[in-house]
């Protein structure tokens, strides 16, 4: 029995697939920073498995080298004329350009001060800085991620990475319990989040391109349905924990105490900077309908940031639970610019997070080489440091001013743009708490530069006066100290030399596409009608 027939002399050739069309749709030379930082991932667990445990003096080098070319890598696709790829899966406009050099250069800082304190922990360095590479690919990818399901993965490739981070040093009581609530708070926001995205998939119609789903919604006139307002609700939810906004910060205190120090350090710029990045997608791509809504939650979460994390933080006796309160503090200030929705509001966000990177690392950096020298992180422990560590004291002062706001330091300048854009933008009462709390935190991180330089020599504390001899010849010590400088110098000059930072920030805005048509989208269009013979 013939089954099948088959038209053998048919004058037209059967193509399988076209394949220089499905190359042009796949693009996939957009994700070559992506793919360096694979590459490199690949390379440290091939060469730790060769050489073991006498790679480790040099395999933090061949991580930092592969991140720096990543992060020339993303130079190059400067303003690209074709930044989607993967048929819309990936957007590598210059919004997220910018956001993933952020996440690539805090690993690299991250990696510097890793070297000497997972040693000293006695865990394995190859292990740590693999799976901090793959937080930093998950972070990478959902900041140009415009499609659910690679938001989804990419999300919880940052997310899971970020959990066996916080607990990598097991033998630590305090860090295995910071991991495991980490984990459950952590799951809970993912499910709420997958909730979320989920009623919008059914909304649009089966939609899961975010610009698809934005069509869906529209065609379907369901932009004031309550299904719509609960995905807006519960996405918020996911990107809030993200980025440690109030009320969803409850992680960050506990995590922040218990994890590794740069662990903490890579959370609160890297994860930061990601949350941040698919707030602004996902926001102005999904919700333009909504937007009066979304601006309101946020401003609320904003509110609640701002006064909670400034007025805890006065309290606290460590120096990592006060820059967890700090962190908190400092997403709200950064959402200010997300709720005034112009090109300045964004663009000062950009700013702020770049110079965030900077100052915050310097400040970690020299919380991680106190806690190598001395094993604590108490507050009370650093008076008197001025004489025994001037370079330490220096670094930790000008960080924390910085984070104050105090010129002529990066943090006032990247203060002084977003206050700027939310006056703009009409948000008063949002602008003038902002400068409150301002003020508030300027004293708790004035109180710990007080302690450390005023101190008398007889009120030195006992920590201090037994100091160890500040050595950077000891192994692991070199790269500390060229974090230590490095982030110093760019703390201290880029608050005024700020002209090319925001540069770099308002083009990042100006170029990218979702952006300028979501702006054009909200412009009221104003119809004036003449007389006849006028």
């Amino acid at each position: 029995m013939n089954l099948v027939s088959l038209n053998l002399t048919s004058p037209k050739p059967i193509h399988i697939m076209d394949f220089a069309n499905f190359t042009a749709q796949l693009n996939a030379g957009t994700i070559l920073p992506e793919g360096i930082v694979i590459f490199t991932l690949v390379a440290v667990l091939i060469v730790d498995l060769i050489l073991g445990r006498t790679s480790s003096r040099w395999i933090g080098y061949l991580a930092i080298a592969g991140l720096l070319a990543a992060t020339v890598a993303l130079g190059f696709q400067w303003d690209s004329t074709n930044p989607i790829s993967f048929s819309g899966e990936f957007n590598s406009d210059d919004l997220s350009i910018v956001f993933r050099g952020i996440i690539a250069l805090s690993s690299v800082v991250t990696i510097l001060m890793s070297i000497r304190y997972v040693e000293q922990s006695g865990t394995a360095l190859a292990e740590f800085i693999a799976i901090l590479l793959t937080a930093t690919l998950g972070g990478m990818f959902v900041s140009g991620a415009s499609e659910l399901v690679m938001i989804f993965i990419a999300l919880e490739t940052l997310s899971i990475s970020s959990y066996l981070l916080t607990g990598y040093t097991k033998r630590d009581p305090r860090s295995n319990e910071a991991a495991l609530k980490y984990l459950l708070i952590g799951a809970s926001s993912t499910a709420v989040f997958l909730y979320g995205v989920s009623l919008l998939y059914g909304l649009s119609g089966g939609q899961t391109e975010l610009g698809a789903i934005a069509k869906g919604i529209s065609a379907a006139n369901v932009g004031q349905s309550l299904g719509l307002v609960i995905a807006l609700v519960f996405s918020i939810a996911g990107v809030g924990f993200k980025i440690s906004a109030a009320p969803f910060h409850q992680w960050t205190p506990d995590v922040y105490e218990g994890a590794p120090t740069p662990v903490i350090a890579f959370l609160s710029v890297g994860s930061k900077a990601a949350g941040f990045a698919l707030a602004i997608r996902l926001l102005t791509t999904v919700f333009p309908v909504v937007a009066d809504e979304w601006r309101f939650v946020f401003t609320a979460l904003a509110i609640l940031s701002m006064i909670l994390g400034n007025v805890v933080a006065l309290a606290q006796t460590s120096m990592k639970r006060m820059l967890a309160y700090s962190s908190i503090a400092q997403a709200g200030f950064v959402m200010i610019g997300l709720i005034a929705g112009t090109d300045a509001g964004y663009s000062s966000m950009i700013f702020y997070l770049l110079v965030y990177l900077f100052m915050n690392l310097c400040g970690f950096t020299c919380v991680v080489l106190f806690s190598l020298r001395t094993g604590t992180d108490q507050i009370a422990e650093y008076s008197g440091l001025y004489q025994k560590d001037p370079l330490l004291t220096l670094g930790l002062s000008l960080s924390l001013l910085s984070l104050g706001g105090i010129p002529p330091l990066a943090g006032f300048f990247g203060k002084i743009y977003l206050f700027w854009a939310g006056w703009q933008a009409g948000l008063y009462g949002l602008v003038l708490l902002g400068l409150i709390t301002s003020v508030v935190s300027i004293y708790y991180y004035i109180r710990v530069v007080k302690m450390m330089v005023v101190k008398e020599p007889q009120e030195m504390s006992d920590v201090v006066k037994n100091y160890p001899v500040v050595r950077w010849d000891l192994p692991g010590f070199r790269p500390l100290q060229v974090g230590l400088v490095v982030t110093l110098i760019a703390t201290s000059i880029a608050g005024i030399l700020s002209n090319p930072l925001f540069t770099l920030a308002n083009n990042s805005v100006t170029n990218t596409a979702i952006l300028q048509a979501t702006k054009v989208a909200n412009t009221p269009v104003v119809v004036v009608t003449t007389k006849q013979g006028e």
